[in-house]
């Protein structure tokens, strides 16, 4: 029964899209963790000395102490 076959690829298809659907909603959950995650790196590396000169005047909007 060649038909198994294709059954198998289909689940198959069925459950990356799962998984990958899974891990978008991760994602998307904890999106303002990563945020804040990234903002203070951010914040980290403009200590450094590693601010971008264009914003400058800007500098209220900020998190760069």
């Amino acid at each position: 029964m060649k038909s198994s076959g294709t059954w198998r690829f289909v689940l198959k298809i069925v459950g990356l899209s799962l998984a990958a659907a899974g891990v978008i909603c991760l994602l998307v959950g904890f999106w303002d963790k990563l945020a804040e995650d990234a903002a203070a790196v951010r914040g980290r590396l403009a200590g450094k000395g590693c601010c971008c000169s264009e914003f400058d005047d800007y500098d209220d909007d900020l998190l760069c102490e």
